[in-house]
């Protein structure tokens, strides 16, 4: 079999590339007549390969274009997009893009952000790090990964699979007021997911890494014996009956947790009043030590960037601060729409970091006493507008300190505002893998309904 490898891009010659076709777009929308324009172009490329059970079952490979094209006549807006990057696809979007604000209603708060707020620097992040990995390559460290999930125990009966997945691209931002801005970026990352057996009891579960840079991945084997270790453990699962009790989210889930936070701080949410926090900007929402920010040009950052949807440029900025509710996460139109000035957060919130005050999980789930390790969560069970939680729920009952037994097929309830306020502890075991950077969380009070 010959040697297959990933489509690879040229990131210089794809920057100007995508750079002249931007300019280009922009002047074909003014040739149309449209007063204003903004364009993202993207180029991407990538290898993925999975493998089941000893066996090869997909080896995929992409390279892909995209072009998003919004044009502004006066305040009225028309968007369109097309993969086609000849002259006469790019006329066709431009003139669809153009025909579609010509009959839409004008709206007082859209347009470009204004000139003077368009980003001037553009560091390099550090987020650009391909993956020179064949195909056969590849399919090896998927076969060694999942090799070290299946030989782990006997109780491992089957599985989902090992993958082994590498991205690049490149994507340029562009609008009429002369800003081009550039953002490189790779991804790579290997998951492994099996199956656990015992009588008639089965169990899946997973572990995945995940870097920029393929030298920062875990080792294969280990991705595959954590995923592995993680299945078995939830065999002779549970159900617990119904109290009202501390509750420990694992690192992995935090993130979600204070996703539901910016979600509800979000500029759309406000405008629309469709949020538990509206009109809480300055009030204490969190108990007085919690701090939670932003620190969108981290070298290497999984959610890295120099400026965001709108052209700004990113800054390092709070939106929690010793327990208050200081900032909203807005882009330009959001914060027309309520009055406000964008906070550079046109796309959301880059590499946010929830600070701990506690030690690692062994020391949150001793501090906790008696209560529920949460490992998996299950269902969108959310209301944005009443802060109400409820969602399906797995993980490991805990006495006296210490883990007793797996439990499933529970759900554990409460209201958001209260979970904020009663969050007890924030544990140093910080899952690095996201944009979202948070330790496990220990929050009491939780209503967890079983038997």
């Amino acid at each position: 079999m010959a040697t297959q490898v990933q489509p690879v891009i040229d990131p210089v010659m794809e920057e100007q590339r995508l750079t002249n076709l931007v300019s280009d777009i922009i002047d074909e929308a003014r040739r149309q007549g449209a007063t204003a324009c903004e364009v993202g172009a993207s180029a991407d490329a990538g290898l993925s390969a999975t493998v089941r059970m000893g066996e090869v079952d997909t080896v995929e490979f992409n390279k892909d274009q995209g072009f998003g094209i919004t044009v502004y006549f006066g305040q009225r807006k028309g968007s369109a997009s097309t993969s086609d990057a000849t002259p006469e696809a790019i006329r066709d979007t431009v003139r669809a893009a153009c025909d579609i604000a010509r009959y839409t209603s004008e709206d007082p708060c859209a347009g470009l952000a204004d000139a003077d707020q368009m980003a001037t620097e553009f560091p390099d992040l550090d987020l650009y790090h391909p993956w020179g990995i064949s195909a056969e390559e590849a399919i090896e460290r998927a076969k060694e990964c999942e090799e070290a999930a299946r030989s782990f125990s006997p109780l491992i009966t089957n599985s989902d699979g090992a993958t082994v997945n590498t991205h690049q691209g490149c994507r340029v931002y562009g609008n009429s007021h002369g800003f081009i801005g550039p953002h490189r970026s790779s991804r790579q990352s290997v998951s492994c997911v099996v199956i656990g057996q015992k009588g008639d009891e089965m169990q899946r579960d997973y572990w995945y890494t995940v870097a920029r840079n393929a030298n920062m991945l875990e080792a294969m084997a280990d991705v595959g014996r954590k995923a592995a270790d993680r299945t078995i453990k939830r065999l002779g699962s549970r159900k617990v009956s119904t109290a009202t009790v501390p509750v420990i989210f694992s690192a992995e889930l935090a993130g979600g947790f204070v996703g539901h936070l910016m979600g509800a701080i979000s500029g759309g949410a406000l405008y629309r009043e469709a949020t538990f926090l509206l009109d809480h900007k300055g009030q204490k929402i969190f108990p007085d030590w919690v701090n939670i920010y932003e620190r969108p040009q981290l070298k290497g950052g999984m959610g890295s960037v120099a400026f965001d949807g709108d052209g700004l440029q990113t800054r390092d900025q709070s939106f929690i601060v010793d327990g208050v509710l200081e900032s909203y996460l807005l882009s330009t139109y959001s914060a027309r729409k309520l009055g406000m000035v964008s906070t550079a957060n046109s796309g959301g919130a880059h590499n946010l970091f929830l600070d701990s005050n506690a030690g690692d999980l062994e020391e949150l789930v001793k501090d906790m006493g008696t209560g529920l390790l949460v490992t998996s969560l299950i269902g969108q069970g959310i209301n944005m507008v009443t802060g109400d939680y409820s969602r399906g729920a797995g993980g490991f009952w805990v006495e006296n300190g210490e883990i007793q037994y797996p439990v499933s097929e529970i759900t554990i309830a409460g209201n958001l505002k209260d979970m904020f306020m009663n969050l007890r502890a924030v544990g140093n075991d910080v899952d690095r893998r996201g944009n979202i950077q948070s330790g496990s969380l220990l929050i009491d009070g939780l209503m967890v309904a079983g038997e």
